[in-house]
């Protein structure tokens, strides 16, 4: 439950499932590191599950740092792929 959304553990692990189907077929590989920029919400869930169940490893970015600050942040960890909300793009 987040604010007044609610998702079952069915319906979570079918959207995690959802977004683990297509990382992989973007070419995500076990220990590829996904970033994950997304304001906090059942999303941020999906999104973090969908890394893990997709076999990557997932760098939490809070969308709130500075713009340079992320930068670093996925340079230096090398990330391959984002997962974030359109709004943050």
């Amino acid at each position: 439950v987040w604010n007044n959304q609610q998702l079952t553990y069915g319906e979570l692990n079918e959207k995690a499932n959802k977004l683990a189907n297509y990382l992989q077929k973007r070419g995500v590989k076990p220990d590829d590191i996904i970033g994950v920029s997304l304001e906090r919400s059942l999303e941020m869930i999906v999104g973090i599950l969908g890394v893990l169940k997709a076999g990557g490893a997932y760098l939490p970015l809070d969308p709130n740092y500075p713009a340079e600050r992320l930068q670093h942040m996925t340079a230096d960890a090398g990330v391959s792929l984002l997962v974030t909300q359109e709004s943050l793009r």
